[in-house]
């Protein structure tokens, strides 16, 4: 099943369940829900002109030809007799559905929404990752196993090594600057054009000092969702205070 297809009938379903959800609104909005005592009232002033029994349900329209609804007592079968006495028109039918089943239908609508809520959280994660760890940060952790990158692999940039140099030396040997009361840098701004090394710089830093490097895209921080992108950078900074000291690397 190709991209295509898929956002196609992605969409399609949510517009399916839109409209049962509206649809279903509707109907409810239109007809007035009534308690007994106040249906009676109506029948006794001589407002209802129509009822429709089916079980312990009754429809009908009053005269003003408002629908309404509402459900009778199981003890009080008399009510019947009051209506023809009003001469309301009375249809009696066989309520044939099963409870369950007029439980579904009512629940249909909120089950869909909750099902394509799901679908959709799953469609957007590529189908690898759970709805819940929607949030989450993709900032990908350089293995210890991979190849260690040191300053002598970076070369034509000895200016930024030596003034990094001291960040490396407070990430092997923090204390000894705690002493003194140093404070490390809160980041380092790597500019330049593509292809001049920024990545491998900062891998060198790590692979220098020794330390966990977390490398993401500033652009995984974009999300057509509101607060996706906070959630994220929240969740990076966390990785990062658990595995410190380390070097998170926000790329372009």
């Amino acid at each position: 099943m190709n991209a295509t297809f898929k956002t196609v009938m992605l969409w399609m379903s949510l517009l399916v369940v839109i409209f049962l959800a509206w649809h279903f609104a509707q109907i409810q909005k239109k007809e007035t829900s009534l308690k007994f005592s106040e249906f009676m009232t109506q029948v006794d002033a001589g407002q209802v002109q129509d009822a429709t029994i089916v079980g312990y349900d009754i429809k009908g329209h009053f005269t003003s030809r408002e629908p309404f609804r509402t459900t009778a007592p199981p003890d009080f079968p008399d009510y019947i007799k009051a209506l023809l006495s009003k001469k309301v028109q009375v249809t009696v039918e066989r309520d044939q559905t099963p409870a369950w089943a007029n439980m579904l239908i009512s629940w249909a609508p909120f089950l869909l929404l909750i099902g394509f809520w799901v679908f959709f959280m799953r469609q957007m994660q590529s189908g690898g990752n759970k709805a819940l760890s929607f949030g989450k940060s993709k900032a990908k952790l350089l293995a210890s196993q991979q190849k260690k990158v040191t300053f002598k692999d970076v070369a034509g940039v000895d200016e930024a090594k030596e003034e990094l140099q001291e960040i490396i030396e407070f990430l092997r040997e923090p204390q000894k600057f705690q002493k003194l009361g140093g404070r490390i840098p809160k980041g380092v701004l790597l500019m330049g054009p593509p292809g001049t090394g920024k990545t491998l710089l900062a891998r060198a830093i790590a692979g220098e000092a020794n330390v966990p490097f977390f490398s993401i895209s500033g652009s995984d921080f974009v999300e057509m969702f509101v607060g996706v992108g906070a959630s994220r950078v929240r969740d990076l900074f966390e990785q990062g205070k658990k595995n410190a000291p380390c070097i998170i690397f926000i790329d372009e």
